[in-house]
Order: structure tokens, then sequence, then C-alpha cells
């Protein structure tokens, strides 16, 4: 890895699509501090704490559930039923939940903020690097599964960086001595955060590993139009999680989180949009070709 100086790109006024984004971040990161908050300080044994809030939780019980019609201890029938609407959610829009909902995400999206604001450069890790360190979401994602199923408890409740942090028992329950694992890792990933653009979720988040993997069927994708494209690259700065758009061939990467800076950065009217895959489906199909991805995997 290498620090590198990044040009200082012209700031221009958030469009109404961005602007729209932020206050849904900001949204939902308020909701998930007030739902923290409420239950330290005031109904703890009546109300829901933050894992009863991540459709993560339904994704770490479901095997158990149906084995044995039993919740794995501290999930609920409600990490169920975000989980299917955050799978319904992925079906037609991708991994948007990452780039609009996520509270984590909207932290990290936050230290890139105070870095830029800083100058402070960030940390370019070599494209080889990258593309190995991307499976790292899937490698954290079976091990979360395997011990889950094994312990029949939360096995990752106990180094979770974002319950570590958004269940702010730093705050109400501090304790070095049993939690230091916990905060080793949350301290971790927030430095690393803060210097290389949304490292959790690039590297290392099983929700997004997960989420990106049913992408692939994702009813609306970001599509390249070759013939419109003059392959200026501008597209690709602004992306958080670092997708080469400009290579897309003729669709963006499924580790693509939604959040549209790259349509709206491009200076060239129709070589990048939002596609409804069905009728891209039936398109290729007709012509005799597979679609693939900007990572060259087909769809």
């Amino acid at each position: 890895m290498a620090t590198v100086a990044v040009r200082p790109r012209r700031r221009r006024p958030l469009s109404r699509t961005q602007l729209a984004r932020r206050i849904v971040q900001a949204g939902f990161l308020g909701f998930i501090i007030f739902a923290a908050l409420r239950h330290n300080l005031f109904e703890e044994a009546t109300s829901a704490s933050i894992d009863a809030l991540c459709p993560f939780g339904g994704v770490e019980t479901l095997w158990t559930w149906i084995t044995t019609g039993a919740f794995v201890p501290k999930t609920h029938p409600s990490n169920f039923v975000l989980l299917v609407g955050l799978l319904l959610a992925t079906i037609a829009s991708g991994s948007a939940f990452c780039g609009w909902i996520c509270p984590f995400g909207t932290l990290q999206d936050a230290l890139t903020w105070l870095r830029e604001r800083a100058r402070i450069p960030a940390i370019h890790v070599p494209q080889k690097l990258d593309r190995w360190l991307r499976y790292g979401r899937y490698v954290t994602l079976a091990l979360i599964l395997f011990m889950t199923i094994s312990t029949v408890k939360l096995w990752f409740a106990d180094y979770d960086p974002y319950r570590t942090i958004f269940g702010l028992g730093w705050l109400f329950e501090f304790n070095a001595v049993e939690q230091w694992p916990a905060y080793t890792i949350a301290l971790a990933i927030l430095g690393a955060s803060f210097f290389i653009p949304r490292f959790w979720c690039k590297y290392t988040c099983p929700l997004g590993g997960a989420l990106s993997l049913l992408s692939h069927v994702s009813l609306l994708r970001i599509r390249r139009t070759e013939s419109a494209c003059k392959g200026c690259a501008l597209c690709a700065r602004p992306c958080p999680v670092g997708i080469d758009v400009e290579k897309a061939n003729p669709l963006v990467s499924t580790n693509c989180i939604g959040c549209l800076e790259c349509v709206e950065t491009c200076p060239r009217h129709g070589a990048l949009e939002v596609a409804f895959m069905p009728k891209h489906w039936l398109n290729s199909l007709r012509g005799g070709t597979q679609p693939a991805d900007s990572e060259g995997q087909a769809i």
C-alpha cells in the first residue's frame, strides 16, 4: 500500500439525488443512535436493542430456525422481517442498502469527508491486492455462518464492529478488560476506513458480501454504453468503493453500492445509465451473447 496525493476535485453542489441520499443516510443513522440510547437509558428490558434491528441477524439465525424452529439467542422475528425486506430490495436495486441506509457505511463516508477536508492523502491499495482483499467479505461470511451454526449463538456479536460502535456499550458500560478484542477491532476498522474509503464495506462486511452475490440477479443495474463513453474515467473518481466504472462491460460490478455518484459525474449523456435488467437479458439472449459485469463475470 502507498500513500498518494489525490488531485483536489472541483467541488460541485450536491445534486438532488445526492442530497436525498445524505438525508436518508442521516435519518437512518439518527434512528439507530436513538434506538441504542433508548435501550441503554430508559427501557432496556422492553425496548429493542440494535441486535433486533439488524437484517444480518436473520442470516445468522436462518439455519437454526429452519432445523429446530428456534432462534439463536439475541435474535428476534424482526431480524427475519428486515432480512426479507432487504432481500426484496436487493433483488430490485442491488446493494443500494449499503449506499443509502447502512449506518456503518454512513459513518465511513463521514470519515472520508473529514480526511478530505483535512487534506490528508488516502492510502492507495494496489489493484492486484485490492482484488484479493475483496474476497475477505465472503471468508468472513462463511466463518460467521459456520461458527454460529456450530455454537448456536451469535458468535460474531463479541467482535462485530457495527454492534460495538452503535450499541453504545462503550459509552454506558465501558469494560476494557473483557471487551478489548471488540474495541480493538472497531478502532482498527475505523482507522483503516479513515485512510481507505469504505474499508469495511469493500473488504470485510459479511452482509455486503451476501448482497453482492444476490445483486447478480437484481432488476436494476448501472450499465455503460461503450459507443457513448469516451474513456475519461471521471466516473470512477467519486466511487466510494473504488470500482473501475469506465471498464464496465457493459455492467458495473456487483460491488456497486448504488450511490449513483458515477452516473451523475459522467459528462457524456447516455454513457452510464440505470438499466432495467429483464430487458437487457432479453436483448442479450436475442443477440446470442451473455452480459457480463465490469469484472468480467457472467450475469
